[in-house]
């Protein structure tokens, strides 16, 4: 090969590349790179100490925004073709672990395929707003009883099966995956407003009477001991401050110490001499309030909320009902994981397992967020294309 055709091969090469980039949705793609390297920042302080830990989550970066650029090249109508098959193969995976299996810490949710471990879960993080996005979509919204039962259907079976395992955290974000999907298909106000009203209820009798509740012995319908444990935690973490509110005694601590301005990088007490819990994981906005401080944290989670904003306004343009119920159900369950991590690490909220999206070492989760973030991204491209049309028409 000549330095001409070399020249031209290069040139056709970065004009390729070029257009890929281009189908990218930019402000999206600008907010996950913001995520990412806060990511890097605070992963980095919590495992400095094992090089290998943040190398891994380097690869896991990456894995998810490979992911994300593959998918954001695909036509959303194609994505409606992977509704079926994903939905059924993630069913039969959780009826899999029901059956075989492994247990672990007192959990069965990870199915041993021989040359690999995977949490079948975590696929109907996914599989479930295409699903119900993809029905509503084929029933041009739910407009019979049957349309409500058969939706209902979809949902609480999987849900039932991850809460079986018991995983509440994952059950929670799969089950509302699908209640997004479902409002935005047009719930009755009436049923929200008793749903609503019913929780703050219920809320209001265990602030009442939490001590009654949380007393030795007394069991909760439907709730494990350590469940129990959790909530009766939230309620009061000084009944136990040096065994089960040791925890989110000292997460609170962490944020609270960081101030304005935080600590500094790598200069946080309580992540680095091991106060935090899973430091790296579910409770890494500790660590990193710490020593970002009030200013950090504040630039954390605006990024989350024009993430967030941004996936809504790519739904409000979708072509199609199927674009705009995943991309705005996708949105607000990344809004679903910010807000109960958040919640958690600040003894706002039980802790229930949820990691911080984009932010928390993990390679499944990681993953997962990626795929979402990519299916958005599909969509917002439909949606430019769909603009581009009009315009050139006009």
């Amino acid at each position: 090969m000549n330095d001409r055709q070399a020249h031209v091969g290069w040139r056709a090469a970065r004009f390729w590349a070029r257009q890929r980039f281009m189908a990218l949705d930019q402000p999206l793609f600008f907010i996950f790179c913001g995520l990412v390297g806060l990511s890097l920042l605070a992963v980095y302080s919590a495992s400095h100490h094992d090089p290998d830990r943040f190398l891994s989550h380097v690869r896991n970066l990456a894995l998810a925004a490979t992911i994300m650029f593959v998918l954001a090249q695909v036509p959303a109508n194609w994505l409606q073709k992977t509704a079926i098959p994903l939905y059924s193969m993630g069913l039969v995976l959780l009826i899999a672990v029901e059956l075989f299996g492994d247990t672990s810490k007192g959990a069965t949710r990870w199915l041993d395929l021989g040359i690999t471990r995977i949490q079948p879960s975590e696929i109907m993080k996914i599989a479930m707003p295409l699903m119900l996005a993809w029905v509503v979509h084929q029933r041009d919204g739910l407009k019979t009883p049957a349309d409500w039962v058969l939706i209902s259907v979809l949902l609480l079976i999987p849900v039932s099966l991850i809460l079986r395992q018991p995983d509440l955290g994952t059950a929670i974000l799969v089950a509302a995956s699908g209640i997004f999907v479902i409002y935005l298909a047009g719930l009755p106000w009436r049923l929200i407003i008793a749903v609503t009203g019913t929780g703050v209820f219920l809320i209001g009798l265990l602030v009442l009477f939490g001590d009654q509740a949380c007393a030795p012995g007394v069991d909760w319908p439907g709730l494990r001991e350590y469940q129990r444990q959790r909530v009766c935690t939230l309620l009061d973490p000084t009944r136990d401050p040096l065994g089960k509110g040791f925890h989110i005694l000292q997460s609170m601590i962490a944020v609270g110490s960081g101030g304005i301005w935080g600590k500094g990088w790598l200069n946080g007490t309580q992540a680095q001499l091991d106060f935090i819990p899973e430091r790296e994981t579910d409770f890494i906005f500790s660590g990193f309030a710490e020593e970002f401080g009030f200013l950090g944290a504040l630039l954390l989670t605006s990024l989350y909320i024009g993430l967030i904003l941004r996936g809504l306004w790519v739904s409000l343009g979708a072509p199609t009902i199927f674009g705009r119920l995943l991309a705005a159900s996708i949105a607000l369950t990344t809004f679903t994981y910010a807000f109960v991590n958040l919640g958690m690490v600040t003894g706002l909220l039980p802790v229930v397992g949820v990691p911080l999206p984009f932010v928390s070492y993990g390679g499944t989760a990681m993953v997962t967020l990626g795929v979402g973030m990519g299916l958005i991204m599909s969509v917002a491209r439909d949606r430019s294309r769909m603009t581009q049309g009009f315009s050139l028409q006009g």
